[in-house]
This record gives structure tokens, sequence and C-alpha cells, in this order.
């Protein structure tokens, strides 16, 4: 096993690419364990990256934070900007704060911790394939459009962490368009707030053993009490159709 190697680089005042490029120096020279200081809005870190690498980025990293990330772990001590995860294949992300719209874009592995809200379109065009099942556990409130065109992966909404307390646990349009994957929800869904032909069912055991996994896993990520998150019923929204516009076409 390699010997690990530790560095600390501080982002103030540094435009994104060059703030980048010196974490690629890095990676380079053998450093695989990175301390990110005064993160302010510089984009795409982490993005493209592969291998056993883990950040703990402090401040608000900008757009498309890992996106194209094959396997590095990331932590940030704050919210993160739109994009984040875009298209990611593996690796794990935890964020203490917010996230905002469009995470978790056509995600294809991996799995996302946010401690708190969500904005909107996140896990669109999510897709699994064989044992590559992405995820997305959201400890708040989600904007608009939560999983649409969702192909695959899991979804956990547990609306508990928010700063909206007047708001729908999800915006409107919820899994429109979803032909594969599954969202899960703690406790109710507003069926308002349904994408066209989606309805919730009751979580069942098979259900249940998944959110469990889950749920065990963001509360060691953000320490916090499983069994607290675990103490409320869940339910499901799956596609009623693997062609959900299917009918809107006609063959010639």
């Amino acid at each position: 096993m390699s010997e690990r190697k530790s560095v600390t680089l501080d982002a103030k005042g540094i435009y994104y690419k060059q703030f980048n490029e010196t974490i690629r120096e890095k990676i380079r020279e053998g450093y695989t364990d990175f301390v990110l200081q005064n993160v302010n809005g510089q984009r795409y870190i982490g993005t493209g990256l592969e291998g056993d690498l883990k950040f703990e980025i402090h401040g608000v990293p900008g757009q498309d934070m890992a996106a194209f990330m094959r396997g590095p772990t990331m932590r940030v001590h704050g919210n993160v900007q739109d994009g984040l995860a875009n298209t990611m294949d593996a690796g794990t992300i935890v964020v203490e704060g917010l996230a905002g719209d469009v995470l978790g874009y056509a995600m294809r592995g991996g799995t996302v911790h946010v401690a708190g809200d969500v904005g909107y379109r996140v896990g669109i065009h999510m897709k699994a394939y064989e044992d590559n099942v992405p995820k997305i556990v959201i400890g708040g409130k989600a904007g608009d459009f939560l999983g649409e065109y969702m192909a695959g992966g899991i979804i956990l909404l547990l609306g508990m962490f928010s700063g909206k307390p007047d708001a729908p646990i999800a915006g409107r349009s919820l899994g429109t368009g979803m032909h594969g994957g599954v969202i899960y929800v703690r406790g109710e869904v507003p069926e308002s707030v349904l994408g066209p032909n989606l309805h919730t069912q009751p979580a069942d055991a098979e259900d249940l053993a998944v959110i469990r996994g889950l749920v065990e896993e963001y509360a060691s990520a953000l320490d916090l009490n499983a069994e607290d998150i675990l103490g409320e019923n869940f339910v499901t929204i799956r596609p009623f159709s693997h062609r959900p516009y299917g009918n809107l076409y006609v063959a010639t």
C-alpha cells in the first residue's frame, strides 16, 4: 500500500483554471490528500479526477465540482453551487450545507450526501448500469423537477434539515418523465407536486432495507442519529412506464 501524502492549498484570490492546474500538479507529484482553504466560487474542482484521492474543502466551491469524477472522496465544509457531480462515475461527496441546481445531472455512479436543501432539477437524467447505481441523499427539501427524466439510481429525500419550514418537501413536477430508478421520501408527498402518471406507495420491506442502508451511511457521514431519521414512514415513487411519453407519438 502506497504512502499517503497531504498538502494544503489556499484558493484565496486564485483564478479557477490556475487553482485546478495546481491541484493536478500536486497529484502528479504524488499527493493524495488535499485541504483546500478559502475556496470562493472556483469552478470545476475535482473534475475528471480518478483514484483514491481525498479532499477537505473549506468555503463555497463553484459550478460543476466533481464533474466526470471517478473515485475521489470530497467533503465540503459549507455550501456548493450548481452542477455538483455532473456525470460523475464514482466517488463520494459530503456537503455539510446546501447544494444548488442540477446536482447529479446524468450521474452514473457514486454517492452524494447533502445536509440541507437542494435546488432545482436535482438528479435529472440519472442512470444506472449493472452494479453502478448512483445515490443522492438530501437532508432538507428540494426544488422543482426533482428526478426529472430519471433513468436509474436512487434519490432519498428526507426533508428534515431545511431552511424552508413552510415549503412542501419538494417543488412541482417531481419525477416528471421518470423511466427508471426510484425516489424515496420520508413522510408524505402532496399529490399536487407529483409529475404526470406518478403516485406514491408505502415503502415495502425491500425498500426499507435499502433506505436503512442509505440512512446509516448518511448519518455516519454527517454525525447524525440514524434511528431518529428512520423513525418515520417512507414512501416510494417509481415510473409509471419505461416509455412515459410513448403515447404522444404516432407510428408511421
